[in-house]
């Protein structure tokens, strides 16, 4: 029976997205922008089909003519939205219906009332911040404050989610999660999508890390998920990173949290060698996104990828006959973009297995015939959406 290994490259758009001007993100194109600031070694990703993906999707492919050996395409997304969950569960089969509830630009970005209500519920001193902020500077400027005042840093971005920063050991992380319980509570009546615990350690602006704690607490997917599907299948399904999060764990199966994009692959690594007939893994590689989208740095974006793209040999030893490897993204995060939150893209689908014929499976109409896609390699019935290429 054959078996699916999910890798989602989180951020890694390649542009072209034709509705991305909605989104004030026209021109934004992850890929050839990093490709544009340094020249990227990455035969194995290239091998793939990845330039020629590039290439079909906006006319530009900045790895050459190299010997292909995978399946390759790119999907455009049809939810409204350019966020991590939006990205997943349309991968997953279940395109998001409805419009995401958001907080405005303006300070203060929260309703009073909800801030008032979680000051009172969480029994906090108060808030800091209470505006859209990157995490990473937002800590830099409030987080002594908040240490000597015990009070969280509460912020928003472009995406519809809550994010809570506080110092892992003076405020303590179980009280974090507390409090982020707490405010997804108040916040589903919003539409609010996620809210982000963010801890992080330090004694001081210039050495405040945050650490690999994070917590999502996400709504529940509309409907079925081809996790869900799978899982009521009866597959062995395992999830790896943020994924259980990101799925609230619905259908989720055995969930592995570890951090770093080397952590990550060894872990996938070592589920491939056990996992049973049928089986399927999905795991989200999210420094991409967090360590270098978001913060602007195509140089070491750019190095990150060169670094994935080392390890993907062992990825395709590791495949046995009828497994299935796809390479993909949930959104893009531009680099050399303005601001700092995610740019609305079409994502690259890579795939590759043993003795597969290379090829094109073209432009995909969503996001979900990835996971139409893998519904049908795996033999169970069809998803609520998306269509297969096999």
């Amino acid at each position: 029976m054959n078996r699916v290994f999910l890798f989602i490259l989180d951020s890694f758009g390649i542009g072209g997205a034709p509705d991305a001007g909605k989104y004030g993100d026209e021109g934004a194109n992850t890929f050839v922008h990093i490709a544009e600031r340094m020249k990227l070694n990455i035969p194995n990703l290239a091998s793939l089909g990845l330039g020629l993906a590039s290439q079909a999707c906006t006319g530009n492919n900045p790895l050459g003519d190299v010997e292909i050996k995978g399946r390759w395409g790119y999907a455009e997304e049809i939810s409204r939205g350019k966020d991590t969950i939006t990205g997943h569960w349309e991968i997953a089969g279940v395109p998001v219906p409805f419009d995401w509830g958001y907080f405005p630009n303006i300070i203060p970005a929260f309703p009073k009332s909800l801030t008032d209500e979680l000051i009172k519920r969480a029994r906090l001193p108060g808030i800091l911040g209470n505006k859209h902020a990157s995490g990473t500077e937002i800590i830099e400027e409030l987080g002594a404050e908040h240490v000597s005042s015990g009070k969280p840093i509460v912020y928003t971005s472009a995406d519809s989610v809550i994010q809570i920063a506080a110092h892992e050991e003076s405020f303590g992380l179980q009280h974090l999660y507390d409090v982020c319980r707490i405010a997804r509570e108040l916040t589903y009546e919003l539409n609010i999508g996620r809210v982000i615990a963010r801890p992080f350690i330090g004694t001081a602006p210039g050495n405040f890390t945050r650490t690999a704690h994070r917590k999502d607490y996400a709504v529940m997917p509309p409907s079925p998920t081809l996790l869900d599907c799978l899982t009521k299948a009866g597959r062995a399904v395992v999830s790896v990173g943020k994924i259980g999060d990101i799925f609230a764990h619905s259908g989720t199966g055995r969930e592995i949290k570890v951090a770093g994009h080397e952590a990550l692959m060894r872990t996938s690594l070592e589920v491939i060698e056990n996992l049973p007939a049928g089986g399927f893994i999905m795991t989200n590689f999210v420094d991409f996104d967090t360590n270098f989208g978001h913060r602007r740095d195509p140089l070491g974006y750019g190095k990150l990828l060169e670094e994935y793209d080392a390890m993907l040999p062992r990825a395709f030893e590791a495949l046995k006959e009828g497994d299935l490897l796809l390479l993909t993204a949930d959104h893009g995060n531009d680099p050399t973009w303005k601001g700092t939150d995610h740019t609305r893209e079409c994502v690259p689908i890579l795939t590759y297995a043993r003795g597969m014929k290379p090829g094109s499976i073209g432009r995909r109409e969503t996001f979900a015939d990835i996971g139409q896609t893998i519904a049908s390699h795996l033999g169970i019935p069809k998803l609520g959406a998306g269509t297969s290429w096999l």
